[in-house]
């Protein structure tokens, strides 16, 4: 099998996997015979022991009718239980108003860096992550660490003029492949943490990207409760439409979509938080892997004030990235920015990881170069 693995969050799927024996051809086509037949040619070798564990797990919360099933983590001690979806969180510290002052007379206005839009100036550089080391690079445990990487790779994609300004994409709802509180397969991380990258974010002058696996929920719904950062200066979103399953599915079996509409909707959303709380440009990511992944790119529209990115994730040597690329960027709308992702460990089995020189290679030129 070429080198695929089911879905751009793919450290949902390393927390729950080991090596294992890939799936029978015949499994294969019953699984994901919608994206084989659209010539995607997937790689499953993970997901018997995603499949297997997701059973084990669920067989140990017992009884419960809708078990809640956690982060695959284990929780640093400082971490609070998430609030019921959909609700505030607590602050752990039972308030704390003189603090909160300080800490909102130092927040920015603008942009990192004092800018007031993205492009053309910028291309965006950054590293995927979250509070389990199997979501990428940007691990909790190592903040200041991830982010000494990153700035050490941003020169190599100034060489055509522009200034990279690093980003820092935290999944910050996270799909699961069992019933969650409500039903909706998809947990939201605690307000703390996300408190936690922003901080760590502007301490080393980088954008936040939420990165949103919205499982049965919806992009607009989900993006609505996260409201309270997008009215931050500094803080923008990724969508992942893998992960975007409907009633009946659930994430990691059923290969998710969106449409074209529906990030529309996001877009025009956001667009008006713009434009009501005279914000800097919001940077808006959809990540796709095959053009299946996003039906009716079409109508999507322009939206003043939100900068919208495809990052294209093929996964595997560079002329199976290029081969992606070639297939899915052709449908992009012109006012959609050129995005590419790279996967240290999944590339790398397959070959050489691309270098930045490579990347650049690229046709159109990528403005946002993610790393998982």
């Amino acid at each position: 099998m070429n080198p695929r693995l089911i879905g751009p969050g793919r450290g949902f799927q390393r927390a729950f996997s080991a090596p294992a024996t890939p799936l029978s051809s015949e499994a294969e086509v019953a699984l994901f015979a919608p994206i084989q037949a659209d010539s995607l040619l997937m790689d499953t070798r993970h997901l018997v022991p995603f499949v297997v564990t997701c059973a084990v797990l669920a067989a140990a919360c017992g009884s419960d009718p809708d078990p809640v099933v956690d982060q695959p983590h284990e929780p640093s001690p400082n971490t609070t239980e998430s609030a019921p979806e959909g609700e505030p969180n607590p602050d752990p510290d039972g308030g704390a108003d003189a603090e909160a002052e300080s800490d909102a007379a130092e927040e920015p206005s603008t942009l990192p860096g004092g800018a007031e839009s993205i492009f053309p100036e910028h291309r965006l550089v950054g590293f995927s992550g979250g509070r389990s080391p199997a979501f990428g690079r940007l691990d909790a445990d190592d903040l200041d660490g991830a982010a000494d990487a990153l700035d050490e790779m941003l020169a190599d994609y100034e060489v055509d003029g522009r200034t990279a300004l690093p980003v820092y994409e935290l999944i910050a709802v996270i799909a699961h492949n069992s019933a969650t509180s409500s039903g909706l397969y998809r947990t939201i991380e605690p307000d703390e943490v996300i408190e936690d990258y922003l901080r760590a974010a502007r301490e080393h002058g980088a954008l936040l990207l939420l990165n949103i696996q919205p499982g049965r929920s919806s992009f607009l719904d989900d993006v609505e409760l996260l409201e309270e950062w997008l009215l931050e200066p500094d803080v923008g979103l990724a969508l992942d439409p893998e992960w975007a399953v409907g009633d009946g599915e659930v994430p990691g079996r059923t290969y998710g979509s969106t449409t074209g509409e529906e990030l529309d909707d996001v877009a025009a959303y956001v667009s008006d938080l713009v434009a009501e709380h005279d914000l800097p440009e919001k940077v808006i990511v959809f990540h796709q892997v095959h053009p299946s992944v996003v039906r009716d790119e079409a109508d999507l529209g322009d939206h003043p004030g939100v900068v919208l990115v495809k990052s294209v994730d093929g996964i595997g040597a560079q002329a199976d990235k290029e081969a992606t690329w070639d297939r899915i960027v052709p449908s992009t709308p012109d006012h959609v920015h050129a995005g590419f992702k790279l996967f240290f460990e999944e590339d790398a089995r397959h070959g050489p990881l691309m270098t930045p020189e490579q990347v650049l290679a690229l046709d159109p030129l990528p403005e946002y170069v993610l790393y998982e």
